[in-house]
């Protein structure tokens, strides 16, 4: 039987913060979850929808603000998602997700442990090096791009960002006005029409250099030549232009077919004293000065030896056992994803880095064959996408039983249930909360598991 949802204004205040970031209220005995609420926050709320038995509500007005409620410097965060929670208050970031953490584990992992204090940011803002956008087609034949709204796909237009490399602004103007000009549409999901998909910008940090790709249904897309050349007279500071074709139908970004239009398809970056090259389908973090605290967590946790062989499980472009490789004997290195596994051997010649070794493959299987090959690893780095990891990944973790674990998780939840997992082999010893995604829900922790009864093995 469906159950009518409460009518009119509801008075309540907000007591807690889901780990999504909604605000949580309480009234009447309901428990609603409202979008732009935080803890301490007074006002009137209308009930939007119920999902799964729960009470979603809207803010309609604010009666009383909480003391950490601050006037965010984009006017449309709101509405956007993108960085919902830029109307509170960075030190009450930092405290929310040192307790997201500490909560997950309590109600996944069944374990009660304290994490650090958060590490965060001196300037939180404008620290994104990669954005993906999606455009528009709007009045009068203009275009516009932003963010989707969260779970829609409705486009939410951005003028400005304000936790995205300021450099990425000019260009997407640019791109705005020459799409107009070269009739070069962006592409309907629904109707099938216009080519361009999206544009991806990554930025380098310490070099003066920024890939563009245009992600687009079809290589020839209308005016291709004095389209690119009009974009790259506009921005001389584009140092590389790729073209990415995707002709799925899915909410994947990236294609199959990489094209490199200009320049050399790839930037450099450096990342605790290291120089690593970073092509347009490769994993590099989004925060660079965050991403040195993280691995600098990571190191520290590993406690690494000169005789230790290190394991690097979703390694990517190969930054963490790259970083590791100064300190050990030997640092293997596995990633399913072949274009990754390049990058990762470039970045080891460019550093003339001769302890590691790197391939392409599916990171269980190559351990169980570590493990046939009675290979010793000391150390286990894994830092996998924000679904986790998986059973048959974590099993093979406790065949081959390295004394050390350091899991480095962009999702609280995902890190509790496979900790949860390991913990008839591993204890937690260190729990380390960073702020990578400041403005955001969003938290990075850095973890130590270390093997039980380690002695007698």
């Amino acid at each position: 039987m469906k159950q009518d949802l409460p009518q009119g204004s509801i008075a309540a205040k907000c007591v807690d913060l889901t780990y999504e970031g909604l605000g949580v209220c309480k009234e009447g005995g309901n428990v609603i979850f409202v979008e732009g609420m935080f803890p301490g926050d007074e006002g009137e709320i209308k009930i939007a929808y119920r999902r799964a038995g729960q009470l979603y509500g809207e803010l309609t007005k604010l009666t009383k603000p909480s003391p950490d409620r601050i006037d965010p410097l984009c006017k449309v965060c709101h509405a956007c998602g993108g960085c919902s929670f830029q109307q509170y208050g960075y030190p009450a970031q930092l405290k929310f997700k040192q307790k997201l953490v500490q909560e997950q584990f309590r109600k996944i992992a069944h374990n009660e442990v304290q994490p650090l204090p958060t590490l965060g940011m001196d300037k939180p803002y404008f620290y994104r090096n990669k954005v993906q956008m999606p455009f528009c087609l709007g009045d009068k034949g203009n275009m516009y791009c932003g963010f989707y709204k969260e779970n829609t796909h409705v486009i939410v237009p951005i003028q400005k960002c304000f936790i995205e490399d300021e450099r990425c602004e000019a260009i997407l103007d640019a791109l705005k006005i020459l799409m107009k000009i070269y009739q070069v549409l962006p592409y309907d999901e629904l109707s099938g029409t216009g080519v361009l998909r999206h544009a991806v910008i990554k930025t380098s940090y310490y070099y003066k250099e920024i890939m563009v790709i245009l992600v687009m249904n079809t290589s020839d897309f209308p005016n291709r030549e004095p389209f690119i050349k009009d974009l790259l007279g506009k921005c001389p500071e584009i140092t590389t232009l790729v073209l990415n074709v995707n002709k799925s139908s899915g909410s994947k970004i990236l294609g199959e077919e990489i094209q490199t239009l200009y320049g050399r398809g790839y930037i450099q970056d450096d990342l605790c004293g290291l120089h690593f090259q970073i092509s347009a389908k490769s994993f590099y973090q989004t925060n660079p000065l965050m991403t040195e605290k993280l691995y600098k967590t990571a190191m520290d946790f590993a406690e690494l030896t000169p005789t230790d062989v290190v394991f690097d499980a979703y390694s990517g472009i190969g930054t963490i056992g790259l970083i590791a490789a100064k300190s050990v004997a030997k640092v293997i290195s596995v990633e399913i994803v072949p274009e990754a596994v390049e990058d990762a051997k470039k970045n080891a010649e460019r550093n003339g880095i001769t302890n590691f070794e790197v391939y392409a493959a599916d990171a269980s299987s190559y351990i169980y064959q570590l493990f046939t090959a009675k290979q010793k690893v000391d150390v286990l780095f894994m830092d996998p996408p924000r679904k986790g990891s998986d059973e048959r990944f974590l099993k093979a973790v406790k065949t081959l039983r390295p004394s050390r674990v350091i899991y480095v998780s962009c999702n609280p939840s995902t890190l509790a249930r496979d900790r949860a997992f390991l913990s008839d082999t591993y204890k937690v010893s260190r729990l380390q909360p960073v702020d990578l995604f400041p403005q955001t829900p969003h938290v990075e922790t850095v973890c130590e598991l270390s093997l039980r009864n380690a002695d007698k093995h």
